[in-house]
């Protein structure tokens, strides 16, 4: 196990490992049953997404941990589902079946932009500052899931604002946030998990940890097959070229998938991956460099264009790189093994969902806002005094939980750079690849506007 995951190379232990994939595990362990909630109002039925959601989670996250060897996991995203039920076939007026068949086409198109190394470009496009700003951004958007999570900030009022302390669960959060800092600021191993496992328990009395009633096992099974490879039957991936004046409405709903999946992707690995030295300088010269998959960057690229089309195969809309990963990075995983643990966790959910789902938001928040604080220290490498690159950066960072969303922070953060650049008359210090992503994006906000 040393040998293969190289953990004294990389500067973790077994028990690290093992305690990160748990913490990983339990912070996106929500999917589980969040994914077919909201995929099931399409028509599709709850125990085969339950199911397809967990397959596509394993197969996905132990590519990123035996391939790539880096502590990433992966899971249908959330966001993406949501536009899959209420943008694609509520307001598009598509079949599960066809939004499905969209997403497995997005897979395919990823898998050629990642092979064709496509994606390392645009990593290697981005500037230093703005990767930077992705990296602190990622952390006020994890903390920011974890506060919304717990209904700690509300809208209520039709204005952001916190939520009256009535309520079990923010007692319950705010003691497990409690212990989370007071854990972290010891410098305790294991802290982060712990203070998920013991607020867990804590809010038992307060009736806030409970059991909750999901699909046994033996009927997901059952109802696997009415969506695995659904695509490629009747209604599928054939219907989507019958009409030919329906074909742009595809190609713009496939090109918003993919833009979205592959920036929330490259956000992720650039916010958590630098900062805690996975993927370090060395390894991002061999990738920009090398022929082929040599680096753990190139294999995590690939491992990550690869879940989608497959999580597709079996019936759930995009899978993609987690970034809750970013709470088992904190905990201290650096190597594939972290990935691995989340698997075998999501393997063992299939058959225990209702204890999985007992983990209350209440319990997972507070390790989200503590790993969301390690991050933001990324911010502390920016020239803030220098407007044209605290512009950027403050779109970039602080617009992705704004807009609840990594791409959109990045999208922001491109074109304002480009903005300053411009102003400045510098133009000829933007990157061609930075241009064109920037005006896809563009073309992207118009494409959706005019949806």
């Amino acid at each position: 196990m040393e040998k293969f995951f190289k953990l004294k190379e990389n500067g973790t232990t077994f028990s690290t490992e093992v305690m990160a994939g748990l913490t990983t595990f339990f912070a996106m362990s929500y999917i589980i049953v969040v994914n077919p909630s909201i995929l099931s109002q399409s028509g599709m039925e709850w125990g085969a997404v339950f199911l397809a959601t967990i397959i596509a989670s394993i197969i996905g996250t132990l590519v990123m941990g035996l391939v790539a060897n880096v502590p990433y996991a992966q899971a249908p995203g959330m966001g993406l589902n949501a536009f899959f039920v209420y943008t694609v076939c509520f307001g598009l007026g598509f079949t599960w079946q066809q939004a499905l068949s969209m997403v497995f086409i997005c897979g395919i198109v990823n898998i050629l932009i990642t092979v064709t190394k496509i994606r390392k470009y645009i990593i290697k496009a981005i500037p230093t500052s703005l990767q930077n700003a992705i990296g602190g951004g990622i952390g006020i958007f994890v903390a920011y899931i974890g506060i919304l999570n717990v209904g700690f900030v509300n809208f209520a009022s039709g204005v952001p604002a916190m939520a009256t302390l009535n309520q079990p669960s923010f007692w319950v959060f705010l003691i497990g946030l409690l212990l989370a800092i007071v854990l972290t600021v010891k410098n305790v191993k294991g802290g982060i998990l712990i203070a998920i496992i013991v607020t867990t328990i804590i809010g038992i009395p307060f009736g806030v940890t409970s059991m909750q009633d999901t699909t046994s096992f033996t009927e997901a099974v059952g109802a696997l097959p009415t969506t695995f490879l659904a695509i490629f039957k009747e209604g599928g991936i054939a219907s989507l070229f019958t009409d030919m004046a329906k074909l742009p409405l595809v190609l713009i709903t496939i090109f918003s998938f993919s833009i979205t999946d592959t920036f929330d992707t490259i956000g992720t690995f650039i916010g958590t991956g630098r900062r805690a030295g996975i993927f370090s300088e060395e390894d991002e010269e061999m990738m920009q460099n090398s022929v082929g998959f040599k680096s753990r960057l190139d294999k995590a690229l690939f491992a990550d264009a690869t879940a989608t089309s497959i999580g597709a195969l079996f019936g759930t809309s995009n899978t993609t790189t987690f970034v809750e990963s970013a709470s088992g990075i904190g905990a201290g995983g650096r190597t594939g093994l972290t990935s691995v643990v989340v698997a075998i966790c999501f393997a063992l959910s299939a058959f225990l969902a209702q204890f999985i789902s007992a983990v209350p938001y209440a319990a997972t928040a507070p390790a989200l806002v503590i790993v969301g604080v390690m991050m933001t220290s990324s911010f502390k490498e920016i020239e803030w005094t220098d407007l044209s690159e605290a512009v950027p950066a403050f779109f970039a960072g602080i617009f992705m939980a704004l807009c609840y969303s990594i791409s959109y922070g990045i999208a922001l953060g491109f074109i304002t750079y480009c903005i300053v650049k411009i102003i400045k008359g510098k133009v000829k210090e933007l990157h061609p690849i930075l241009i064109v992503c920037t005006l896809l994006f563009v073309l992207n906000f118009v494409l959706l506007a005019l949806l």
